[in-house]
């Protein structure tokens, strides 16, 4: 039986987050968008973990309900950034953690408060190196899962092209063994990661990183279990492991705000041949440009595009439903008519992983037709993307126009099976 699962979200004690994120918000919003397993985000935030003891009770083995909720499976998830020196070069890598239970977050955060002020932020900045991290969290349990959150961030990533390294075995050194999965992010897809062969050991999952409510489940993990009734951490564990992990959701890359290489201040956007033609320097401040994830990837493939690995999992790419009817009426993403168009489509589709993959498009063109037509047109790939550069989200035009942006096009591979 699959379950979707978010697990890497934010509370509203990180930093550029919602106010509107809180454990009550969390689980309505989950229940709306089809989430049944979602990480409870910053549980190394003291305030945090006061309201997750005081409001969630455990439903089974490290799994757990919010009193008076939906019924929504929640994890203990956190989000760490870990800044070091490492080959004479600063380092700045996020890593996600999730624990079997909350008496083990307690015991890793107290380790982690000796090495950095946990009270000041959500995602709290620690000083201690990546491989640190993972002996901190194994000295407190074996059950512990770390990973690199979105792998290839230019910034943050333990890939990226300013900070990271170029493997994951250097970037947690001899502790690379107990490193299970990565997070591919909003700006790589399962396909791109395919192209790197020393990727292939790890398991690819997805999480939405939201900052805020609408943004949960942008991108999730699909598992497969035998019963969804008695799913505890250790059946979550083995999905992360690859053992119950049946496909991901994903963003189209290009849409993610570090695909191509640009300079922001210019509106500099570059492919990665163009980028090298000027030597990674705008070619218009002459100022470096912030390499992105399509360059990256390329620097270290050893595979050619549309390679498959033997293990490989499926993944389908997504856009968040607000974000395609706020694009075929023309409107922002708040506006009074997309909440009423949205609220219209959950009411009669039970939720909005079901109206983006499974309703049959007559059926939503009961709704309404211009938005089911995009639906379909993001089903089958009939979309155009400008795409995003140093911190820009890309554009998108789902009408199947093609309005002068870079062109997607094809039929999107509908990847569950092989």
């Amino acid at each position: 039986m699959e379950m979707i699962a978010d697990l890497h979200i934010h509370s509203r004690h990180a930093a550029a987050c919602s106010d509107m994120l809180t454990l009550e918000n969390i689980d309505a919003t989950a229940a709306q968008k089809g989430i049944d397993i979602i990480g409870t985000g910053d549980f190394t935030h003291p305030a945090w973990m006061g309201e997750i003891k005081s409001k969630l009770k455990e439903y089974s083995s490290g799994v757990y309900t919010l009193t008076g909720g939906k019924g929504i499976k929640f994890v203990l998830t956190s989000e760490v950034c870990n800044i070091f020196e490492s080959g004479g070069k600063l380092r700045k890598v996020h890593s996600c953690m999730m624990a079997p239970g909350i008496e083990e977050a307690v015991a890793v955060s107290e380790l982690l408060s000796r090495r950095g002020d946990l009270k000041s932020d959500g995602r709290p900045i620690i000083s201690a190196s990546s491989a640190e991290l993972v002996d901190m969290a194994r000295s407190v349990s074996d059950k512990f899962v770390i990973y690199p959150a979105h792998v290839w961030t230019p910034w943050f990533g333990a890939l990226g092209a300013s900070s990271g390294f170029d493997s994951i075995s250097e970037a947690y050194e001899d502790r690379s063994g107990s490193i299970l999965a990565f997070e591919t992010g909003l700006s790589s897809d399962p396909a791109m990661n395919w192209r790197v062969s020393m990727l292939d050991r790890y398991s690819q999952i997805s999480g939405s990183d939201a900052h805020s409510l609408p943004n949960i489940g942008r991108e999730a993990t699909v598992f497969s279990f035998e019963d969804k009734k008695n799913v505890d951490y250790s059946a979550i564990y083995s999905g992360i492991r690859g053992e119950n992990l049946k496909m991901t959701f994903e963003f189209y890359p290009e849409e993610g705000k570090y695909h191509y290489d640009g300079h922001r201040k210019c509106n500099v956007s570059l492919k990665p041949d163009e980028a090298i033609k000027y030597n990674n320097i705008c070619p218009r401040c002459r100022r470096k440009l912030t390499v992105g994830v399509l360059h990256r990837v390329e620097e270290l493939a050893d595979r050619d595009a549309g390679a498959v690995p033997e293990n490989a999992k499926g993944y389908v790419h997504i856009i968040p439903l607000m974000e395609i009817i706020a694009s075929v009426k023309g409107v922002g993403k708040s506006s009074v008519l997309v909440r009423r168009l949205y609220m219209e489509f959950i009411g009669k589709f039970s939720s909005e992983m079901h109206v983006l993959n499974d309703a049959d498009i007559s059926e939503l063109e009961n709704v309404d037709k211009e938005t089911a037509c995009a639906i379909g047109n993001v089903r089958e790939g009939r979309i155009s993307i400008k795409a995003g550069y140093d911190g820009v989200f890309g554009e998108i035009d789902v009408s199947g126009k093609k309005i002068g942006l870079d062109v997607k096009g094809g039929i999107q591979k509908r990847m569950n099976d092989f």
